[in-house]
């Protein structure tokens, strides 16, 4: 059953909200897509915030917003509630809930999630997944389960075919930490903006950003002479 429409902008006013106060309270929320394969329902478990540009009020460095806008990154700055989906490393997807007011950069990557209706579906979309658990533990298993594209970037996540329920009761004790893969400040604990609920099985592993190696300024070489102008 979708949600009336009275009811559906109360959702979205929540939802524009900063991301990082959301974060907590959207563990145990479930995120359903009714595609045309079926439906998939995961019950988040794990989400990191992310909020905007360098000349915003909540810079971010970690975000891809950081630079300003593109077209790519648009659906992050808002309406609340739509979906923001992106492609990396050349195979993946990853899915994030667009929150705060329209026009100020703020989202929440969907991390890690437990399927919770549509088990023959998700294992069709995951086939490598030995057990339950990892079929959407961590964001790229996240999107695949559901079935997500960046055709759905920009989408409404609180309308058909999808629809966002809120937990009745808070999801379970949470625990934060430093964002997953991100480099530079905004991966240090500054930025301890990923939550998760204690303890869950589906919970993705922690890995800090790998660092980034510059190759050196090219110059003379250490024996070379030195040439006045």
């Amino acid at each position: 059953m979708n949600h009336s429409a009275g009811a559906m902008e109360q959702l979205r006013e929540f939802l524009s909200a900063d991301a990082r106060e959301l974060a907590p309270q959207l563990l145990g929320a479930v995120l359903t897509h009714e595609s045309r394969d079926g439906t998939v329902a995961i019950r988040l478990t794990e989400v990191e915030a992310y909020m905007g540009p360098e000349d915003s009020l909540h810079p971010d460095p970690g975000s891809h917003t950081y630079r300003g806008p593109t077209p790519r990154n648009a659906p992050m700055f808002g309406p609340a509630g739509h979906l923001y989906v992106y492609f990396t490393y050349g195979m993946h997807h990853c899915t994030n809930i667009v929150c705060g007011p329209a026009g100020a950069a703020s989202a929440l990557l969907l991390r890690a999630g437990e399927v919770v209706d549509g088990l023959e579906l998700a294992r069709r979309r995951r086939p490598t997944s030995k057990i339950p658990a990892d079929l959407a533990s961590g964001p790229a298993r996240l999107a695949k389960a559901l079935g997500l594209t960046t055709a759905d970037s920009g989408r409404d996540a609180l309308a058909p075919p999808f629809r966002l329920d809120l937990p009745s009761v808070p999801g379970g004790a949470v625990s934060s930490g430093p964002r997953v893969g991100v480099a530079g400040a905004g991966g240090s604990e500054e930025y301890a903006w990923r939550f998760w609920l204690t303890g869950d099985p589906t919970v993705s592993r922690y890995k800090a950003a790998k660092p980034r190696t510059r190759k050196p300024a090219a110059g003379p070489l250490p024996d070379a002479p030195f040439h006045q102008r």
